[in-house]
C-alpha cells in the first residue's frame, strides 16, 4: 500500500510540474512594452529604420517598442548590451554588417560571438553606401578623386564611423585598390560625420544614405559613386564604382533584428512571422525605400548564414586592405 501511495504521489508531482511548465510556455506575450536597442545615435540609418519597424510591430503586438540608443565603439557598446540582456522576450535590437561582421572580422577580442550570442529573428534590408565629398573639392568622378588624392598624399580627410564599421572598411579597401593614402578621421556616427562634411571640416565620406540623400539632392554635398552592384533608385543619377572601373568595391549595409541568445523559440518565431508581415506592408516598404533600403526579410537561419558568410568575406577584405586586428 505504501509503495502504491509513493508511486501515486510521484505521479502527482510530475503531473503538476508538467502542467506548470506547459502553463509557463502558454503565457501570453507580450504583456508589457519591449525595449529595442539601437547601437547608433538618433537620426542615423539604424535609428530611422528601427522607429519605422517598432511602430508597426508595436501596433500589431499591442505593446509599443521603446527605442534605446546606445552608442559608442562603432556600435559595439549597444550590441554588447543586447547580447548580455535577459532573454525574456522583452529585449531586442538592431544588429548590422558593421557590428556583427566587420567587427568580428577585424577584432579577435570582440566581447560577443556574432552568431552564437544572439537569437536571430530576421534580416530587415540592405542599403549601399555613397561616396560623398564636399563640393569645394575639385573632383567630379572617382578617377578625379583618386588623382587628387595621389597629388596630395595623406591630405584628403575622410570621415568614418569608428574603425570597425563597414564604411571604414570600404574606405580602407578604396585606399588599397586606388593606391592612395587618406587622412582617416573617426566619428561616433555617419550622421555626425556628414555635418562636418557639409561644414568643410572633412573632404569625403563613405556615408549611409538616409542622412545624405537630402543633402545630395540640394547640392550641399556631391555624390561620386555608390557601392552597390546596381545604381540605387533613390540616387539614380549617381553611378556605381563598377561603372567607374572599380568592380571589386561592392558592399552594402544590411540590418537585422535579434534578441539575446536564449530568447524563447516561440517568441522568436512569433516575432519573425510579424516581421515578415510588416516588411510586406507597402507603406513600410516605401519608408525603407525612401531611406535607400531594399527589404530583405527571411528566416532566422538565413540571417545566421549571412552573418557567418560576411565575417569570412570581410576578413579577407580587411587583410587585403592591410587592416590590423586589435
Amino acid at each position: 500500500m505504501f509503495q502504491l501511495f509513493k508511486v501515486s504521489a510521484t505521479l502527482m508531482v510530475l503531473t503538476s510540474a508538467l502542467s506548470g511548465a506547459a502553463a509557463a510556455q502558454e503565457q501570453p506575450w507580450p504583456v508589457r512594452p519591449i525595449r529595442l536597442i539601437v547601437p547608433s545615435p538618433p537620426g542615423s540609418a539604424a535609428d530611422i529604420v528601427a522607429r519605422v519597424l517598432g511602430e508597426e510591430l508595436g501596433a500589431r503586438l499591442g505593446y509599443r517598442f521603446v527605442v534605446e540608443n546606445q552608442t559608442g565603439a562603432s556600435g559595439r557598446i549597444g550590441v554588447q548590451s543586447l547580447a548580455r540582456a535577459a532573454p525574456d522576450g522583452y529585449r531586442f535590437g538592431l544588429i548590422t554588417a558593421s557590428t556583427n561582421a566587420v567587427s568580428a572580422a577585424i577584432s579577435p577580442t570582440l566581447p560577443y560571438d556574432p552568431v552564437k550570442s544572439f537569437a536571430s529573428v530576421s534580416l530587415i534590408g540592405d542599403s549601399p553606401y555613397v561616396l560623398a565629398i564636399n563640393p569645394t573639392l575639385a573632383a567630379f568622378s572617382v578617377n578625379e578623386l583618386i588623382a587628387l588624392a595621389k597629388a596630395k598624399p595623406g591630405e584628403i580627410r575622410n570621415g568614418t564611423f569608428g574603425t570597425e564599421s563597414l564604411g571604414y572598411l570600404a574606405s580602407a579597401w578604396f585606399s588599397s585598390v586606388a593606391g592612395v593614402t587618406l587622412n582617416q578621421i573617426t566619428y561616433r556616427s555617419t550622421a555626425q560625420a556628414v555635418l562636418d562634411l557639409v561644414g568643410d571640416r572633412i573632404d569625403m565620406q563613405f556615408a549611409t544614405l538616409p542622412p545624405t540623400i537630402p543633402l545630395i539632392k540640394e547640392g550641399t554635398i556631391r555624390a561620386l559613386a555608390t557601392t552597390g552592384a546596381q545604381r540605387t533608385h533613390v540616387l539614380p543619377q549617381v553611378p556605381t564604382f563598377s561603372e567607374q572601373g572599380m568592380p571589386a568595391l561592392q558592399v552594402s549595409l544590411w540590418m537585422g533584428f535579434a534578441g539575446p541568445a536564449g530568447t524563447p523559440a516561440g517568441i522568436v518565431s512569433r516575432l519573425n512571422s510579424e516581421m515578415l508581415k510588416v516588411l510586406a506592408i507597402p507603406r513600410v516598404n516605401a519608408a525603407l525605400a525612401d531611406q535607400g533600403f531594399e527589404a530583405t526579410p527571411g528566416t532566422p537561419e538565413a540571417m545566421m548564414e549571412r552573418i557567418a558568410h560576411d565575417v569570412i568575406e570581410f576578413r579577407m577584405v580587411a587583410e587585403k586592405a592591410g587592416l590590423r586586428s586589435e
